[in-house]
């Protein structure tokens, strides 16, 4: 079912009654403690037609409603219904002939070749051909391109940087075989070309639809913003601005005229979801972890969930993107990683996942996720609740109070404060930044909100994008995509990086993932491990949390799969009554 490769960012009760939660010995646990399903168990008959409801739980969304340029979480979500990516991927993210198109691989060469099927149409009725697969290459590496995805995969495409830097018209890397065949070839071939969302762009675009417009001036369209045209399972129908999309069945689609009738997607408030959910006002949402007591049990629907791609984090800013490359600034305190070791463990994410997020989220040890099985290093112990060693850790750095005002001065003898970023929305998030604040105080540092408040979700992104001078410590979380590959949030030249963190270590052990050596089994798993921990030493952002990834679908909803890989797509799923299901 979901078949869209992401690498995409996004996180009452009084402060008393979370401090109360997560006192140091309420719970030490690093592991997932619930256990859930992936794919709904419905055995009724079908109806004919019918529109699912889809709540769409967070923030008014942005509204970049192309693969090639959207760079958050809520945008990613509403192209999953009406595009696709050309190639398909398994359980495991390996690229395979599962999707619209197939792969051959020629490592020998350092080159691969991708086919696609004759015949079939873009939702607005024009043929698709090969031109589309290689229109992306053109807009990406293009000097005016204004999303994020211009990066080394990309530039290790034979002939890329020649093209961006305007010395070539042409990539000379892209061989044209016949309109359905396309041979690419690579200056490297590591590993990560057999990973989706790795060193092969996966895009698809209505070369046809996008052509005439400027590259600089795709990203505010209409053709992007109103009336995107793709090659998935519905059509957008309309589009109300942050609010709501409308879509109808592309008759066109590869796979098969969808059996629903359309999908009416509306954003929701994380405050009233659960409840809209119980009323049977929307058949599928994703619901807050924090929240899952109170719905777990709910008669009207079913709960799924698989350990995601992804991890909440804390980062820190250290400098700047600029020519493009990130550029630290040794300058600030926290450059020291003393100061960052001594925060990660002055916070109980044991305590948070299981007693704030039931269970359904649990501490991170690491940048690589679980699901990553044969990367994730689980013997990498982490940063568990220490305050007893944070406060060691700094007095051993040379940190005093020397002013006894409780906070400690850098090693000039200057006071600093910290200003940390952290979004609205939910009921956790207040009580969770004023938690971490409070844990920093008592270690001795003093942090606080960015202009006194939380900020909202898409000006946070704006502001850690445009490298704000305001945030020194910020609360995120980052989706990896199907390539654990680091170098894309990591690498010294990603604009996706956000800390602006770099290091030659760092530089030299990304390097070893990406090499060609990376294809030898034994080669790439120590060369995994070694950068997780040097990543997990040095620290330039503080895992907290694994997560599972949490939908609830209403009773009615038959053939819906959220597994990774899943062979069920938007083309399979009916609905076995004519409205949703109430509590």
């Amino acid at each position: 079912m979901k078949k869209s490769i992401k690498k995409i960012f996004a996180l009452g009760a009084s402060v008393l009654a979370l401090a109360s939660v997560v006192t140091p010995a309420a719970v030490s646990v690093s592991a997932q403690s619930v256990e859930l399903s992936s794919k709904v168990k419905n055995d009724e008959k079908g109806i004919e037609g019918g529109v699912l409801r889809y709540a769409l739980v967070g923030p008014a969304f942005s509204g970049v409603l192309n693969q090639m340029l959207y760079d958050a979480q809520p945008d990613g979500t509403i192209i999953g219904f009406f595009q696709e990516n050309v190639l398909g991927y398994d359980e495991n993210f390996l690229l395979d002939d599962s999707g619209f198109g197939k792969i051959k691989f020629d490592q020998k060469n350092k080159q691969v070749t991708i086919t696609i099927p004759k015949g079939h149409k873009w939702s607005d009725g024009e043929d698709i051909t090969i031109d589309d697969v290689i229109f992306p290459y053109y807009v990406i590496g293009h000097k005016d391109y204004q999303g994020i995805r211009y990066g080394d995969n990309l530039k290790n495409v034979v002939g890329m940087e020649e093209y961006h830097d305007g010395k070539a018209d042409k990539i000379s890397g892209l061989e044209r075989v016949d309109d359905y065949t396309l041979r690419v070839t690579y200056k490297q071939f590591p590993n990560s070309m057999l990973q989706a969302g790795g060193g092969v762009l996966t895009n698809i675009e209505p070369e046809h639809y996008l052509k005439d417009v400027p590259v600089g001036k795709l990203l505010d369209s209409d053709k992007v913003r109103k009336n995107p045209v793709g090659m998935g399972a519905f059509r957008v129908k309309k589009v109300v601005p942050g609010e709501s999309v409308t879509f109808e069945p592309n008759e066109y689609y590869w796979r098969g005229k969808p059996k629903l009738d359309g999908v009416q997607l509306d954003v929701v408030s994380p405050d009233t979801a659960v409840a809209e959910m119980q009323t049977g006002r929307y058949d599928i949402a994703s619901l807050p972890a924090d929240q899952y007591e109170v719905f777990k049990d709910a008669k009207n629907m079913q709960v799924l969930g698989i350990v995601q791609n992804a991890y909440t984090y804390i980062g820190f800013k250290f400098g700047k993107f600029e020519d493009g490359e990130n550029k630290p600034d040794e300058s600030k305190v926290y450059a020291d990683k003393a100061i960052r070791q001594a925060m990660a463990y002055a916070i109980d994410n044991d305590a948070i996942g299981e007693r704030f997020y039931h269970g359904l989220r649990w501490r991170a040890n690491s940048p690589i996720t679980p699901n990553f099985k044969e990367y994730h290093d689980d013997s990498i112990k982490g940063y568990p609740y220490d305050m007893e060693k944070a406060k060691k850790i700094l007095a051993d750095a040379g940190y005093k109070d020397k002013d006894g005002d409780g906070f400690i001065e850098d090693k000039n003898g200057k006071p600093f404060t910290l200003n940390f970023a952290s979004m609205s929305g939910g009921e956790t998030a207040q009580p969770l930044a004023e938690y971490y604040m409070q844990q920093w105080a008592e270690l001795g540092i003093n942090v606080k909100l960015v202009d006194g408040q939380l900020m909202e979700f898409n000006s946070f992104y704006e502001s850690l994008k445009k490298d704000d001078e305001k945030i020194d410590v910020f609360l995120g979380a980052v989706g990896i995509g199907g390539d654990p590959n680091p170098s894309g949030l990591f690498g010294r030249k990603e604009s996706f990086n956000y800390t602006r963190w770099a290091s030659e270590e760092n530089d030299k052990l990304l390097a070893a993932i990406a090499s060609d050596k990376a294809f030898e089994d034994d080669f790439r798993k120590k060369a995994f491990s070694d950068w997780q921990k040097y990543m997990m030493e040095e620290l330039p952002v503080i895992p907290t949390l694994f997560r599972y990834g949490i939908e609830v679908v209403n009773n009615r909803v038959k053939n819906y799969d959220t597994q990774i890989g899943s062979d069920l797509s938007w083309a399979d799923v009916e609905l076995t009554a004519d409205k949703p299901y109430a509590q």
